[in-house]
């Protein structure tokens, strides 16, 4: 049994128009360093045993100072990358519907089975995140791990471990806060049990 704390990384610089970042690599801003101070004091006394990070800048920037807090390297795992929204890099959810209305028509009825043009599969994401979570959790029995990654790996990674369909994360899952914590608690071979959903900092330890 291991639990697991997912994070997803401080604000960046295309927050503030909601434009899908996916796997552009994009700064953080001033608010997002700010929050990934605040992971930092967090990750200093909640008892955490490995941090582990996607290999874009934004979660490895967000990750750095609450694995130096908690005393622990960081490592990286390209499994935890945000997905590939392929065309809709880049763009807001109007703009998308501006130059391909129906793929996004499609995408907004059931993101799992219709990705946007030219992006990753989400069951191919979820795959491979939920892969990397589980070798997480195997490297470290009994312990607490921090990962530090991004809004729709994540919520399609839950979709999967808790066994509901991956078509539903924009639904059963409709926000993640930057450096918000939600933490699962993974057995081998079994389904997760969700401990805790897009909990705000300083109201968990």
């Amino acid at each position: 049994m291991t639990d697991l704390v997912l994070v997803r990384h401080g604000e960046t610089v295309w927050h503030a128009e909601n434009r899908y970042a996916g796997v552009s690599d994009v700064e953080l801003t001033p608010r997002g360093h700010e929050q990934a101070a605040r992971l930092a004091e967090w990750a200093a006394d909640a008892g955490l045993t490995a941090v582990l990070a996607s290999t874009l800048s934004r979660a490895v920037t967000t990750a750095t100072a609450a694995a130096g807090r908690a005393g622990r390297p960081l490592r990286t795992d390209a499994r935890l990358a945000e997905l590939d929204f392929g065309d809709g890099e880049g763009l807001t959810a109007a703009e998308m519907a501006a130059r391909f209305p129906e793929a996004r028509a499609a995408f907004e009825t059931d993101p799992a089975a219709h990705p946007l043009p030219g992006g990753e599969d989400p069951r191919a994401a979820a795959g491979r995140f939920v892969a990397a979570l589980r070798d997480a959790a195997a490297a470290h029995p009994g312990g607490r791990v921090l990962v530090v990654a991004h809004t729709t790996a994540i919520r399609l990674a839950l979709c999967e471990l808790i066994g509901v369909p991956l078509g539903e994360y924009r639904r059963l899952f409709p926000r993640l806060d930057n450096c918000a914590l939600t933490e699962l608690r993974l057995r081998d071979g079994a389904r997760a049990a969700l401990l805790r959903y897009n909990s705000p900092i300083g109201a968990v330890r």
